[in-house]
């Protein structure tokens, strides 16, 4: 067995959600997912078949003029060559508004990571094939927040919505 780490390609603006799905229709009950929890949400999703033909199945309504968002969706999934993974890069939304679908989705078995951060997938390579291991997510903490840190943590989660003003 070999150890690898594969980097993920995030389009500027975008986030991705990287998990792991079971069957040749999550592309599209993915797709639907999303489209009916914000359907204002430009995105593309890509899968990794496991058998069969073994394709990399992709839906995405991302009609931008150089389909940046289906590209990344794609050229990730081919990256980390894992069976049944699955690769949502998602725009005009965040991960907390798709998560709870997206857990929803009768095919889905695992969600590794929903972010914006740098991601480094961690790979398993075998004779069979590959598999996710596990995610690294951003970067190391460098301390505890202060009093500040924590008054600036409120202030933002209620700027942008999430939370009710006091």
């Amino acid at each position: 067995m070999e150890l690898l780490t594969v980097r993920m390609q995030i389009p500027d603006g975008a986030n991705l959600i990287l998990g792991q799905a079971h069957f040749i229709k999550t592309a599209e009950d993915l797709y639907e997912a999303v489209v009916n929890t914000v359907p204002g949400a430009k995105f593309a999703v890509a899968f990794n078949e496991a058998s069969g033909p073994c394709l990399v199945r992709v839906e995405s309504n991302d009609e931008s003029n150089d389909h940046e968002l289906r590209r990344a969706a794609v050229a990730n999934a081919q990256a980390l060559a894992a069976g049944h993974a699955f690769v949502l890069l998602v725009r005009n939304a965040y991960p907390i508004n798709l998560l709870g679908r997206v857990r929803d989705c009768f095919e889905v078995c695992a969600i590794f990571c929903a972010t914006a951060n740098p991601v480094e997938a961690i790979l398993a390579q075998t004779g069979q094939g590959r598999a996710i291991l596990g995610i690294v997510d951003g970067s190391s903490p460098k301390g505890v927040e202060t009093e500040d840190d924590t008054k600036k943590r409120h202030e933002f989660v209620r700027k942008i919505g999430y939370k009710l003003e006091c």
